[in-house]
């Protein structure tokens, strides 16, 4: 319920790597009512910006968009816009791609490893270069990187 004298707070947007300048990271964007936005350049050379509001979590180690790069880069030309016809062999190479990265911070503390991220294959229409939905062990979420532009 609200009133005169209550306001909604306005969301707050954060642009990952908003100058160009970082290079191999990786986050996941989950999704959550937080009231922060993230948004990212995605889409290779037509250097769209998605949003997705929730909490970011970084991922961790060497090289984790290398073969991302390969898959959008090298595979596609650069151009992995939503829309994308997936061949069954690059769609293949995605889904192991995102499946090699563990995600730490679900809060389960019994795991040994951190668990796997997995292909959100129900929203891959929204797949992109530098966004790829997946499911977490806390629901939905985001895959990003640096785009390739």
């Amino acid at each position: 319920m609200t009133d005169a004298h209550s306001h909604a707070r306005p969301k707050r947007h954060v642009y990952l790597d908003p100058d160009g300048c970082g290079v191999g990271w990786m986050f996941v964007i989950v999704a959550a009512p937080t009231g922060v936005v993230y948004q990212n350049q995605c889409g290779g050379h037509a250097c769209a910006q998605y949003e997705q509001e929730g909490y970011l979590v970084p991922l961790y180690g060497a090289d984790l968009d290398e073969e991302m790069k390969e898959i959008f880069v090298g595979e596609l030309n650069g151009w992995g816009v939503r829309g994308t016809e997936w061949t069954p062999e690059v769609l293949a190479r995605l889904r192991a791609a995102v499946d090699s990265l563990g995600i730490y911070g679900s809060g389960r503390e019994d795991d040994l490893y951190p668990p796997s991220l997995i292909l959100d294959e129900s929203r891959l229409a929204e797949a992109a270069e530098a966004w790829i939905p997946v499911v977490t062990p806390d629901g939905p979420g985001v895959l990003v990187w640096e785009n390739s532009d």
